[in-house]
């Protein structure tokens, strides 16, 4: 079977570029700075919910307060690296590994 593009469907990288400017541009660092941000939110609330702690419970255990970690879950709340490598160390007994896209 001999497949066909479909010239009107657009690539995901073609939608941001086309909605946030080339990466690069301020528009687009200050969208992926965001989506991160999100991501990162995402990431805490679904360890969490693996773990079947609460925010509280999480909170708790990590020495910081519910509402801290509900602000970081629904990314109200920038994030310090040291409170994040907590979270991940004292809340779910884990490390935190970053890398450096170029």
């Amino acid at each position: 079977m001999k497949k066909t593009a479909n010239k009107n469907l657009t690539s995901f990288t073609d939608h941001l570029d086309q909605q946030y400017g080339k990466k690069g541009t301020a528009k687009r660092e200050k969208f992926e700075e965001g989506f991160e941000a999100f991501r990162l939110g995402v990431m805490i609330s679904e360890l969490r919910k693996l773990n079947k702690y609460t925010q509280e419970q999480l909170a708790k255990k990590c020495g910081t307060t519910k509402s801290y970690i509900s602000r970081i879950e629904n990314n109200a709340s920038d994030i310090r690296l040291s409170t994040l490598m907590r979270i991940i160390r004292e809340g779910f007994g884990g490390q935190l590994r970053l890398s450096i896209d170029i």
